[in-house]
C-alpha cells in the first residue's frame, strides 16, 4: 500500500507543478491577444477599438500575477477554463470537447493498431532470430528513425497529389453536416486513413524493435529452457513463458503512449490540417489565445500524468518486484 500512496502523492505534486507552469508559460510569450486579433483582421477592426476589446476580454483589470494565479485556480476548481479570445464568447471547454474526440479517435486507434501489430511481429522476429525474419530489422530501423510528419508529407505527395486516392487535408467532407450516419462515418474514415497510416507506419517499428529485443533476452532465461525440457510445444513456450515476460516493458510503454495520444501528434495534425487538439493548440498559440492555450495544455498534461499513473500501477500489478521497498 505504501508504494501506491507514494506514487499518488508524487503525481499530485507533479500535477500542481504542471498546472502552475500551464499558468505561467502563456504569460511569458511576447505580444498580446488584442494586438494579434487586430493584425489578423487586416484593417477590418479600427485600432481605436483596442481598449474596448481589452474590456471585452477582461484584460483591462489591474491584477497582480499572484491575484491572477489565485483566480486561475478558483475557476479551474469550478471547471471553468474561461472564454476563448479567438472564438469569443465560446467557452474553452466547448472547443476542447469538440477537438478532443477527433484526436483520440484518430491517434488512439492508430496507436492501438501499431502496438498490437508491432508486438506480434516483434515476438515472431525475436523468437526466430538468426533466420530470414532478421532481414526485416533494417526496414523497421529505418522507419523508426524517420519523423512521422516527414512521412506525412511524402504520403500527401504520393497518395493525395499524384495518385489522388485520398484527400490531402481535413477530417471530413465539408459539404456534409456532422451526423451519426454511415455516409458521414465513411467520410471520416476516408479522410482519416492517410494520417492514420502515417502514425501506424512511423510508430509500429518502435514496437517491433522493442519486443524483438526483449524476446531475444527472455529466450535465454532458465525458465524458457525448462519449458522446452518439459516437452511443451513451441507455441506454448512462446505465449506462456517468453512473450508473457517480454511484454512487460511493452505494456508500460503502451500506457505512456496512450497518454501522448492527446498531444503527441501536433505536427501531424498541422500537416494534414486535421481538427484535433494539436491543431487547436497551434491556432491558439498563433493568435495568443491564452485561455485556449491553457485549456489545451491542461488536457495534454493531465492525460500524460494519468497515463503515467496507470503505467506505474499496471506494472506494479504485473511485476510485484517493483513494489518492494528501497
Amino acid at each position: 500500500m505504501s508504494f501506491f500512496l507514494r506514487r499518488a502523492v508524487f503525481y499530485v505534486f507533479t500535477a500542481w507543478a504542471a498546472i502552475t507552469l500551464n499558468f505561467v508559460i502563456p504569460r511569458l510569450l511576447p505580444g498580446d491577444p488584442v494586438t494579434a486579433l487586430i493584425g489578423r483582421m487586416q484593417g477590418r477592426i479600427d485600432s481605436g477599438a483596442e481598449q474596448s476589446l481589452r474590456v471585452l476580454f477582461g484584460l483591462d483589470q489591474d491584477m497582480s500575477l499572484w491575484q491572477q494565479y489565485v483566480e486561475y485556480w478558483r475557476l479551474l476548481l469550478h471547471g471553468d477554463l474561461g472564454l476563448s479570445f479567438t472564438h469569443f464568447p465560446t467557452p474553452v471547454s466547448d472547443i476542447v470537447a469538440q477537438a478532443l474526440p477527433w484526436t483520440v479517435g484518430l491517434v488512439g486507434i492508430s496507436t492501438v493498431v501499431a502496438f498490437l501489430l508491432g508486438t506480434a511481429v516483434g515476438t515472431g522476429i525475436g523468437w526466430r532470430r538468426g533466420t530470414w525474419a532478421d532481414s526485416l530489422l533494417p526496414i523497421t530501423t529505418f522507419f523508426s528513425a524517420v519523423p512521422y510528419f516527414w512521412l506525412g508529407l511524402i504520403a500527401i505527395a504520393v497518395f493525395a497529389v499524384n495518385l489522388g486516392w485520398f484527400p490531402s487535408s481535413g477530417s471530413y467532407d465539408r459539404g456534409m453536416v456532422p451526423t451519426l450516419s454511415w455516409e458521414f462515418v465513411g467520410s471520416v474514415v476516408y479522410y482519416g486513413t492517410l494520417p492514420a497510416l502515417t502514425v501506424v507506419i512511423s510508430s509500429v517499428s518502435g514496437w517491433v524493435l522493442g519486443m524483438r529485443n526483449m524476446m531475444v533476452t527472455v529466450s535465454s532465461e532458465d525458465y524458457v529452457t525448462v519449458a522446452h525440457a518439459k516437452g511443451l510445444s513451441s507455441r506454448a513456450v512462446v505465449v506462456g513463458y517468453a512473450a508473457r515476460n517480454a511484454i512487460l516493458p511493452q505494456v508500460s510503454s503502451f500506457t505512456l503512449a496512450l497518454g501522448f495520444v492527446v498531444g503527441g501528434t501536433l505536427v501531424m495534425e498541422m500537416v494534414f490540417s486535421y481538427q484535433g487538439i494539436g491543431y487547436t493548440l497551434f491556432e491558439a498559440v498563433t493568435t495568443h489565445d491564452y485561455p485556449l492555450m491553457q485549456g489545451c495544455f491542461l488536457v495534454i498534461t493531465l492525460s500524460v500524468l494519468v497515463a503515467n499513473l496507470v503505467a506505474d500501477f499496471a506494472y506494479a500489478a504485473l511485476d510485484p518486484r517493483t513494489r518492494q521497498e528501497g
